[in-house]
């Protein structure tokens, strides 16, 4: 069989049981069986496809994952981020654009901790949105940084879907989880600095309006008390990698026990929270887990019915620049990525890139980090993005898609820029993963 067609034959099922509108772990899975039977010969294929299945799961690489799930959850549950979100309020006191600031910061905090940028979206939009108008924010600078902040939530460790992107592509989880932290706070510096500066000549987007003064001694001790403590957390995972004190497992087990101690040291460890945190990790833990060893089980199928081997074939033989393929590959991704899940996304498109980016020499983490930007930045872009419909849901009934889409725009440049820059500059990501090497 050509491997057009067996690659047409496999996305081609994929394709009409998304419109059918199954589960996309379960559509991985019957195009799987499909393609053992085709493939690999029956029920002997059954059974490698069985082993596939387990090994693909049966990774230490994978604890992470859990572990991250477990510590964002008890933060969540607690409260505690909460906490830290109320105190950096009172830091930004009367900076142009308060509000702005604080949807950003409390979005990339409530994404990365729940480990959906879409939850974060609808948690903010719903609570927040109406206060911003109601201080007379106009939509752009109401609705925008909401969306905007999404896209940070992957590239602030601990981040689950750093973890899931490595064992997906074959990359070292340290080196995709720590090279996204330089991509992250360039990301983090141009939002801060749009909506200082746009606010600051454009005042009627987010009028000034009277905060209560906090005294310096106060700010200190709500500091010293909630975001110092979790502060210590998160360098109880991202800093001891980087000092290559710990494995990513390990580094992820103490920042979940420093995640329980908080709880303990705040009186906020009871029964209930420690029930409702497990429950949540076991749920979203089983159905990562299920994605995983589906996806990776389609880029078995994909290689051994040739379909992966000839697509880099033809690809590699194209005269064109690996730059330029690269590039190519992320519009690819920007235009698929906006109305299909980001798992979905990522399951079906990683095991046909990966071998491409090894025929070119590409690094395996930078491609991670930049795919994860890719797939974040996907979500916003108009008309597509499947976080813009989310944000329609929550937003003030006034709202329109027009007011979302234009709010959406800058941020969708910004990232862009971004995207850019590390696709021009690999370094920027590579740079302290080589640290630790």
């Amino acid at each position: 069989m050509e491997w057009w067609v067996a690659l047409a034959f496999l996305l081609g099922g994929l394709c009409v049981f998304f419109i059918l509108g199954m589960p996309v772990a379960f559509c991985f899975l019957i195009i799987n069986l499909a393609a053992a039977l085709v493939f690999w010969g029956g029920e002997a294929g059954i059974r490698q496809l069985m082993l596939s299945l387990y090994g693909s799961i049966a990774s230490f690489a994978l604890l992470p994952l859990m572990l991250f799930i477990l510590m964002g959850e008890i933060l969540f549950e607690t409260g505690m981020a909460l906490e830290t979100i109320n105190t950096l309020d009172k830091w930004v006191g009367r900076l142009p654009g308060r509000l702005g600031l604080l949807a950003v910061g409390a979005g990339t905090l409530l994404a990365t901790l729940t480990s959906a940028s879409m939850a974060s979206v609808a948690i903010l939009g719903s609570a927040l949105t109406p206060e911003m108008e109601k201080r007379g924010y106009k939509k752009s600078m109401s609705l925008g940084p909401i969306m905007g902040s999404g896209a940070l939530a992957p590239m602030i460790p601990p981040s689950s879907l750093s973890v899931l992107m490595a064992v997906l592509a074959g990359a070292s989880v340290a080196g995709v989880l720590i090279g996204a932290i330089i991509p992250g706070l360039i990301m983090a510096g141009l939002y801060v600095t749009y909506i200082i500066i746009r606010c600051w000549l454009q005042p009627d987007l987010a009028p000034p309006y009277n905060v209560p003064p906090a005294p310096l001694s106060e700010k200190l001790k709500l500091t010293a008390k909630y975001v110092l403590p979790l502060g210590a957390v998160i360098f109880m995972v991202t800093g001891i990698i980087i000092l290559g004190v710990a494995t990513p497992s390990e580094a992820a087990a103490t920042g979940a026990l420093g995640s329980f101690i908080l709880a303990g040291f705040y009186r906020k460890l009871n029964w209930r929270v420690i029930k409702k945190t497990f429950q949540q990790t076991l749920i979203i833990s089983g159905m990562i887990f299920i994605i995983i060893s589906a996806s990776i089980a389609f880029g078995y199928v994909l290689g051994f019915s040739g379909a992966s081997q000839g697509l880099t074939n033809f690809i590699t033989s194209l005269p064109l620049p690996p730059i330029v393929v690269i590039i190519l590959l992320q519009i690819l991704l920007i235009i698929i990525g906006g109305p299909i899940n980001p798992l979905t996304v990522l399951m079906a498109l990683v095991p046909l890139f990966v071998p491409v980016l090894e025929a070119y020499g590409m690094d395996p983490v930078w491609f991670c980090v930049t795919l994860m930007l890719n797939v974040e930045l996907s979500n916003i872009t108009p008309p597509y993005g499947s976080t813009i419909f989310v944000m329609q849901g929550v937003a003030p009934p006034d709202t329109t898609l027009g007011d979302i889409f234009n709010a959406t725009w800058p941020w969708v440049w910004m990232d862009m820029f971004v995207l850019a820059l590390l696709i021009a500059f690999p370094q920027l990501t590579l740079w302290l993963p080589g640290l630790i090497r």
